[in-house]
């Protein structure tokens, strides 16, 4: 789960991670009103979306106009600014040509930046550890930092039996080139930010920029927040932040009926039980020369009318052209999720090519339930043939 920037650094401020003085405001009284009570002379409008990359975006209704994150000098900018946000659809990097509606504002105070760092905390599952990770270069994503200098990005490995230490954060601090009474804040910062993560049980913090201040103290200039979805009954408060606007509607669907479903950019849809098998099915159209619309995964146990209802939701995918419903029924039984298959293309009117691998507990007995049902579905022996149809078929209705 994700969540808002203002939202990130509330929880990260309990902790004692420095942030700025700010506010958010749905209304243009909301956001004068943050303004006066945080006083000048200098304010930031920060659009409240969850994607990256705000401020080098640009609003669809004025492209050539300013991004989401604007400084201004008085509360008659702040406001001005708040009208051309406010309600208008912003598209960045990271939202794909369709944007977001901007619904709500960050008002923050302005803050005096000597330096822009990059610092995070976050799963490393090559070390399967807790692992700071920071960079010089702030401001930037650090994919391209990665991919341009990764000799300048910084990782220490956190020891679970430990946890972090003043030292670990000193030899952050230092990497980064900080001195003086910038690292005593560095240390403080770092500490609280760690307690955060493990405490929340997130998945991801990150501080982009974080910056080092003329008085050479250190602050969460941006503040992101990632959480791990299967601890959220511990958080009932940090659950309570959801932001379902900004999430894919198919994706909320699928979470009320316990299937784990992502929607992908391909044309060929996806329908497997167990995570491992969906990954390898999505690979296998790949190298067939496909592209996979979603990964869904529907489950060990799933019942006819989850079945039913995962491929209503897969169909609800304009993209799709065709699907590939792979299964082996080891705890799901094949019949059940012919059944499911079968009632799904009568309901909704099936008008894209279906192609269905079955394998496992009742085999015959689902492959007849779908050889029987008078729909055009295509078997496959295995898993390669089953790609192989798939792709095929698409390619030729196109």
């Amino acid at each position: 789960m994700n969540i808002h920037e203002y939202q990130a650094k509330q929880l990260l401020a309990k902790y004692g991670v420095a942030v700025p003085r700010g506010g958010v405001a749905y209304t243009r009284p909301e956001a004068e009103s943050v303004a006066k009570d945080l006083g000048g002379p200098v304010w930031v409008v920060k659009s409240q979306i969850h994607a990256g990359g705000r401020g080098a975006g640009r609003f669809k209704d004025n492209p050539d106009g300013k991004g989401g994150v604007r400084v201004v000098k008085s509360i008659e900018d702040v406001v001005d600014n708040v009208d051309e946000m406010l309600g208008h659809v912003l598209v960045t990097k990271q939202t794909g040509p369709a944007g977001k509606e901007v619904k709500r504002l960050y008002i923050e105070e302005g803050c005096n930046i000597a330096r822009e760092l990059y610092l995070s905390v976050l799963i490393d599952r090559a070390t399967s550890r807790i692992t700071v990770m920071a960079s010089t270069e702030g401001g930037m994503e650090i994919e391209e930092v990665a991919a341009r200098t990764p000799e300048k990005i910084l990782k220490v490995a956190i020891d679970p039996l430990t946890g972090i230490q003043p030292y670990h954060c000193r030899q952050i601090a230092f990497g980064l080139g900080l001195e003086g009474k910038q690292v005593g804040s560095a240390v403080k910062f770092l500490m609280a930010m760690y307690k955060a993560f493990t405490d929340l049980d997130a998945s991801l913090v990150e501080v982009n920029p974080l910056v080092v201040t003329g008085d050479d103290k250190v602050i969460a200039l941006d503040a992101k927040m990632n959480f791990d979805d299967n601890a959220l009954f511990r958080h009932k408060d940090v659950e309570e932040l959801r932001d379902e606007d900004e999430e894919d509607p198919a994706e909320l669907e699928a979470a009320r009926h316990d299937l784990n479903y992502i929607k992908l950019d391909g044309d060929i849809g996806c329908m497997v039980n167990g995570a491992g098998l969906a990954m390898a099915t999505m690979d296998i159209i790949k190298l067939y020369g496909g592209e996979p619309a979603n990964f869904l995964d529907v489950g060990g146990g799933a019942t006819k009318e989850r079945v039913t209802t995962a491929f209503k939701i897969i169909l609800s995918d304009p993209n799709v052209e065709g699907i590939l419903v792979n299964i082996f029924g080891g705890i799901m039984r094949c019949d059940v999720i012919a059944e499911g298959v079968v009632a799904a293309a009568r309901e909704v009117s099936l008008n894209v090519p279906l192609v269905v691998r079955l394998e496992g507990t009742n085999v015959d007995l689902g492959k007849n339930i779908l050889a029987q049902s008078g729909l055009p579905i295509v078997s496959a022996d295995d898993l390669a043939d089953a790609a192989q149809k798939v792709v095929k078929a698409v390619k030729e209705a196109s």
